[in-house]
């Protein structure tokens, strides 16, 4: 009766593991489909000199042109300055090269980015833009006032991945290489990303936003929905990963800039606690660009958890007051 048994038992546990595993890929489908169909929405593909740039739009009155961060596309930048839309603020959030519909160039550098920022400007007829760079976007926003300084009113700095010096000391301690290689390969699978913000959320947050867990439980309802949308929206990773292999080649060799040569006013803002080391990174940015206003918090992350409002009242003002024809 035993030997009978047996068989059965370990029928009903391939069926029960079978079953979760088509449970499993049917909710990851499911998720994929959403979140391509999100990536998508509102994104239009222009021709320009510089080749193809998809970028995303909404209101009217001053142009603000809305560079994203690791990890993003149009719908990342729009997520993080589309409510400035509502203020007589044109936003323009585009897809930084491979990311989203906007190719990978032979030359994808950010000067060449910075370039063909000015060249989705020339597209859509906008003559001088103020603009936003956050967090590795924040090296093309820097080049563009570099090389373009007529064409930018203001410049804003969030969270900024951005040069330093070696004897500056870092606000915060650099990965080990363990933990960039597990990074690399959390957020270079759609499959493996997707498992991880739902079985280990707090460590997406913790490695991939560099943000403490702890701020995120402790925040508002509504700062709580913007982290986990942020976490979600990366998917799908795949169609980002052009960009994110380019952003490590390019952050793991910064690269100092002529930030005396930017004439915009300028305003930076980071907080101490940020993973990425971005608070020291951008006191030193801001010590170097003529009259430039930084504003550090203590506590926040990279995303600067229990700010949202704050922050996006200090863009506005910086923007409108700044704003030229």
């Amino acid at each position: 009766m035993r030997a009978l048994r047996f068989p059965a038992m370990l029928g009903a546990i391939v069926f029960l593991i079978a079953a979760a595993g088509l449970w499993v890929w049917w909710r990851f489908d499911a998720d994929m489909t959403q979140a391509r169909a999100n990536a998508a929405r509102g994104g239009v593909v222009v021709r320009t000199r510089c080749g193809p740039i998809e970028y995303q739009q909404a209101g009217h009155g001053v142009p603000l042109l809305m560079v994203h961060g690791s990890g993003g596309g149009h719908d990342q930048g729009m997520a993080f300055s589309g409510a400035l839309a509502l203020h007589g603020i044109q936003v323009i959030a585009a897809s930084r090269f491979g990311y989203l519909g906007t190719p990978m160039p032979a030359d994808a550098s950010p000067a060449a980015q910075a370039d063909a920022h000015a060249c989705l400007l020339d597209a859509l007829g906008v003559r001088r833009a103020a603009v936003i760079g956050a967090s590795a976007g924040a090296l093309s926003a820097m080049q563009i006032a570099i090389r373009h300084p007529d064409r930018v009113t203001s410049l804003t700095l969030v969270v900024p991945i951005a040069y330093k010096p070696p004897m500056v000391a870092h606000s915060a301690p650099a990965p080990s290489a363990l933990a960039e290689a597990l990074l690399l390969s959390l957020i270079g699978s759609d499959f493996v990303y997707w498992c991880a913000i739902h079985v280990a959320r707090d460590q997406v947050i913790q490695r991939v936003l560099a943000t403490p867990p702890a701020l995120v439980l402790a925040a508002t309802p509504a700062e709580q929905a913007r982290v986990n949308a942020m976490v979600r929206d990366i998917l799908p990773v795949s169609a980002r990963a052009d960009g994110l292999r380019n952003e490590t080649r390019v952050t793991t060799h910064l690269q100092p800039y002529d930030l005396g040569a930017i004439r915009a006013p300028t305003l930076l803002i980071s907080a101490r606690d940020d993973g990425y080391g971005t608070y020291a990174n951008a006191e030193y940015t801001a010590e170097r660009i003529a009259n430039a206003k930084f504003i550090g918090f203590e506590q926040g992350g990279h995303v600067l958890v229990g700010h949202d409002e704050e922050v996006r009242r200090a863009l506005l003002d910086h923007v409108i007051a700044n704003a030229r024809p």
